[in-house]
């Protein structure tokens, strides 16, 4: 049941580090979603350095997803929102054709404290590319719950076995939180075409196979799958339909290599608005690296 093991490739980013699993070379998208990073965990002391912070910088043609599961991050983005994120809530922020936006450690920073969580990023469907960008938050208390023997989810976007997430979404997807005890067995229907689990923390067995933490299973399609817990264990798991190949440069996603082209010349000319409460600074275009990069799907 299991098509690909994906494990994690840690990256230091100074303060801390995330674990990348998606894009993976042999696997560079699941569904709509095209990247997938580990934030953490790491307990910081008070006076976290700011230069932990993640300045503005722009998206288009995706919609960015942050969940965590410790700590708290202070989201500002050119449409004018400003939103702290706690966890089990979700920041849904639409680029289509154009946003930018900071991630800044403000509480960790004065506080203190443990900062562990996801960022995924879903492309858009080819029709949805160039829709006008925005932002919504939803409250934990919003999002649906599972309980059974063991086992406590909550579905953080999308659809599943009949249930819908009031987050929005603009193509077919599932991306669920499970948290399970040792024993505990949980049933991933096929209902889409494209899924995975992701384990945070714990061990799972998938058909056998053993999944250890930071590593996501890619499932083959058809048929429903068991994850059974070999120990208490975190879980994601994610998927949906294809939208059909994307190229990524950077933070664009696109159907398309010369919106991409177009995107990076907008941002290096400053013809992209900063964030409306965060406009002091901003991350620059970095160097292209290499040839064209390859459409992936």
């Amino acid at each position: 049941m299991i098509e690909l093991l994906i494990p994690q490739r840690r990256r230091d980013l100074g303060a801390f580090e995330v674990g990348r699993v998606l894009p993976y070379a042999k696997r560079r998208m699941v569904g709509p979603y095209i990247f997938f990073d580990r934030m953490g965990p790491k307990d910081f002391a008070p006076g976290m350095p700011r230069e932990a912070d993640v300045r503005p910088h722009p998206h288009i043609g995706l919609s960015t997803i942050t969940y965590l599961f410790d700590g708290q991050i202070m989201h500002r983005d050119s449409v004018g929102s400003e939103q702290p994120i706690h966890p089990g809530e979700v920041n849904w922020m639409t680029a289509g054709r154009g946003i930018t936006h900071s991630e800044r450690f403000e509480e960790l920073r004065a506080h203190g404290g443990p900062m562990d969580g996801i960022q995924a990023w879903v492309a858009l469907p080819d029709e949805r590319e160039e829709i006008d960008p925005g932002f919504w938050h939803y409250p934990s208390q919003a999002l649906p719950v599972f309980e059974g023997q063991g086992m406590a989810g909550r579905l953080i976007a999308g659809r599943l076995e009949g249930v819908d997430s009031p987050v929005r979404v603009d193509s077919p997807q599932f991306y669920v939180h499970w948290q399970l005890r040792a024993g505990a067995r949980v049933s991933l229907p096929a209902e889409y075409s494209e899924r995975a689990v992701y384990v945070a923390s714990g061990e799972v067995e998938v058909a056998g196979q053993r999944v250890q933490p930071g590593c996501m299973a890619v499932l083959v399609p058809g048929g429903a799958v068991t994850v059974a817990a070999a120990s208490d264990a975190v879980v994601m798991a994610l998927g949906g339909e294809p939208v059909g190949p994307r190229f990524i440069d950077w933070n664009f996603v696109s159907s398309s290599q010369e919106r991409i082209e177009q995107a990076r010349a907008d941002w290096a000319a400053g013809r992209m608005k900063l964030p409306d409460l965060d406009d002091g600074e901003f991350i620059p275009l970095p160097p292209k690296i290499g040839a064209a990069p390859e459409p992936m799907s």
